[in-house]
């Protein structure tokens, strides 16, 4: 497919910057659709392996919004953290991502609309929102052992998402080469744990949901961190690897409360402390006493009747559901001699789209088969 790069005195994405925000494969680069850079009226918001098969890329959506409307609904039931009349502690401000991105340069920075990424094996379609640049990030690293994917949806800017694209599977493949493979997923939640903690050092705002897949040994295991969700294919029927973490869970409801923090409904989504929609993932900073890192993993073997895998950020599980991304993934992607995973993904980024989706939207399919020996 053609492909268009920004112009090379672009002050974001010129030649000598590219590498920093996307880290080529030996095989093929991820390909950048961009536009002019928007006038001031307009609206706008902001260590892979040595290996030569080694490739890792990055790309991601402002979410959360401060609100003054508590009123909870009615109908939602009881429970430890469902007190109707208490006094609220003081909001914590989020900060916003920016209308505008400063550069040391009076030209604007260039909008990247779409990522295309299509290997052996796996292909990416990342699609812009309506509400700013381009904060979705993803990764994928693949050497001759086993092999690492991700995608990251920032939230508060882009940092967190890109922070985490270019240290999360290195930190895991470290862990990973010191401990056994019965140490797997302590090794995937310290690789989460050490990226936050060294995210949270660089004094930056935002934050980013994560989920990752590793195969390794034929095995899966699968972890997240936030509302970006996996799905596999079994078989033609949708099995969710990931539940999302978002505050009106019961069990992240009452760990939120039980550390002194408190779940409220704001303009129809329920938020940490009136402000974030999501309970755990890298960064958030103001939150960090409930909003953690620590990742939720699923280990399972990979058999033959594991077709694909499916990782995306939620501008995608808001409008389609695992059932519907399965069902129109599957045909291109199983029982075909030239399986058209990139063209899948486009596919799935477009409905979602067409039902209205505000937000960036990332989809990752990876054919399991590929990586298993």
């Amino acid at each position: 497919m053609p492909c268009a790069l920004v112009a090379p005195n672009s002050p974001i994405f010129s030649p000598s910057k590219i590498p920093s925000i996307f880290c080529r494969s030996s095989s093929s680069s991820p390909r950048l659709l961009h536009v002019p850079p928007p006038t001031p009226s307009s609206r706008s918001s902001n260590n892979p392996l040595s290996s030569p098969k080694a490739f890792q890329a990055r790309f991601q959506s402002p979410r959360h919004v401060i609100s003054n409307h508590t009123k909870e609904p009615s109908g939602l039931g009881s429970g430890p953290g469902l007190a109707l009349k208490r006094k609220r502690p003081m909001r914590i401000d989020i900060p916003i991502a920016p209308v505008s991105f400063a550069v040391d340069s009076p030209k604007a920075e260039e909008r990247v609309e779409a990522v295309e990424v299509d290997e052996d094996g796996y292909s990416v379609y990342c699609k812009r929102g309506k509400r700013g640049l381009m904060e979705d990030r993803y990764s994928a690293m693949v050497d001759s052992t086993q092999a690492l994917f991700g995608v990251f949806d920032g939230h508060g800017g882009s940092k967190a998402a890109e922070f985490a694209a270019k240290n999360l599977d290195k930190n895991i493949a470290d862990r990973l080469a010191s401990g056994g493979e019965e140490k797997v997923m302590e090794a995937v939640k310290e690789g989460y744990l050490a990226t936050d903690a060294e995210f949270l050092k660089e004094d930056v705002s935002g934050g980013a949901c994560c989920v990752t897949a590793l195969v390794q040994k034929g095995n899966l295991v699968v972890s997240n961190a936030g509302d970006c969700r996996a799905v596999m294919s079994r078989g033609g029927v949708a099995e969710a690897l990931t539940s999302d973490h978002h505050p009106c869970r019961t069990d992240e409801r009452a760990r939120i409360e039980s550390s002194g923090g408190y779940v409220d409904y704001c303009h129809g989504v329920w938020r940490i402390q009136g402000s974030l929609a999501v309970s755990r993932g890298i960064g958030d900073r103001q939150l960090k006493q409930w909003v953690i890192a620590e990742p939720e993993t699923k280990v399972l073997k990979i058999n033959p009747e594991c077709e694909f895998l499916m990782l995306a950020s939620d501008g995608l599980w808001d409008k389609v559901t695992n059932q519907e991304a399965v069902d129109i993934v599957r045909p291109l992607c199983v029982g075909i001699d030239n399986p058209e995973l990139f063209s899948a993904c486009k596919k799935l980024v477009d409905l979602s789209i067409s039902r209205g989706s505000m937000d960036d939207t990332s989809v990752m399919i990876i054919q399991l088969g590929r990586f298993v020996s």
